[in-house]
């Protein structure tokens, strides 16, 4: 997308963006996905993505196909190494979401038992999409199909405005930082054998991001804070590691910086996985009501930091790699 895209003012495409907060979030109304799209107004999509960091449609009922054609107009999609069997096989793109039918199953534990291994503070389930990768997503597509009636929100905040509003020696200690990003950081293994953590050995991802990245396209400076994935910085003791973490994690997750989604069947959030870090609330797991959702991710580049130094691979093939017909799961 090129820099005169992004610049296309999204009235002009006929698009009725509605801000849902004064950092991050936009409602986009008078477009149809499941038409085809002239180029003013995907680049006006574009704009409003990277001013609102998230937009989302309503009522918007594309299928499988539809879904990746309209990716398709952003970027280039790519085969998520965590597919699960509730994927289509026919849509290698396409990654399917279903609360209870999560990667416990394929790993020998009820949900209950992943979910207290894994991460124990809902604060370190923030993320940015596959960042333990050295060439994280772009942007990433959910579409929902299926929702509770009630519960099951996503959260998500601005790492751009998370930079900013950092006083001005924190944000030349973020300048100086890089982190480790991990696939299954913070996963408590069973005694004996556990199938997960063979799977961890087997199919490792880890890479060294800067903490303070620069957009490749805005030119804006992003806290690349991804808790889920990260347990230290580089050069520093765990303990250093763990307080820093906190206190960034603190800053970006301010109330003022995220905008909060109600999911409904149909809808569809898109948003830049540069800028953004996203909360998915499991306050739905006891409603006898399916939250089914389908992602598409398009490929990224690999972050650089204020310095000019990118980042570097540390385990794990490049998400944008060709994996063959479909991924393998991990």
């Amino acid at each position: 997308m090129s820099e005169e895209a992004a610049a296309t003012d999204p009235a002009v495409a006929g698009l009725d963006v509605r801000p849902m907060a004064t950092h991050i979030g936009a409602e986009i109304h008078g477009v149809d996905l499941c038409s085809p799209l002239d180029d003013g107004v995907v680049d006006a999509i574009w704009s409003a993505v990277l001013r609102w960091k998230v937009v989302f449609f309503r009522e918007q009922h594309l299928d499988h196909a539809g879904h990746i054609a309209f990716a398709r107009r952003f970027g280039e999609p790519i085969v998520s190494p965590s597919r699960g069997d509730a994927s289509p096989a026919a849509f290698p793109h396409v990654q399917t979401m279903v609360d209870r039918l999560r990667l416990s199953e394929r790993y020998g534990q009820d949900r209950a038992q992943w979910l207290d291994r894994r991460r124990p503070t809902l604060l370190h389930k923030w993320h940015s999409d596959l960042t333990p990768w050295i060439d994280p997503p772009a942007a990433t597509m959910l579409r929902a199909e299926a929702t509770p009636p009630y519960g099951g929100d996503t959260t998500w905040a601005n790492l751009a405005a998370a930079y900013a509003g950092l006083s001005e020696p924190l944000q030349r200690l973020a300048m100086s930082l890089r982190a480790e990003h991990r696939r299954g950081v913070g996963y408590l293994p069973l005694p004996g054998h556990d199938a997960y953590v063979q799977d961890l050995q087997e199919n490792p991802a880890v890479s060294v991001h800067p903490l303070v990245r620069v957009h490749p396209e805005t030119r804006e400076r992003l806290l690349l804070i991804s808790p889920y994935y990260v347990e230290r910085f580089v050069e520093l003791s765990r303990g250093e590691s763990r307080a820093l973490i906190e206190m960034f994690v603190d800053q970006a997750t301010r109330p003022e910086y995220t905008v909060r989604f109600r999911w409904e069947p149909g809808s569809i959030a898109f948003w830049d996985n540069r800028a953004t870090i996203h909360l998915a609330a499991q306050d739905s797991e006891h409603l006898d009501c399916p939250r089914i959702l389908h992602r598409v991710m398009l490929a990224g580049d690999v972050p650089v930091g204020v310095d000019g130094n990118p980042s570097t691979a540390v385990a794990g093939r490049p998400l944008a790699e060709p994996r063959g017909e479909l991924a393998a799961p991990r």
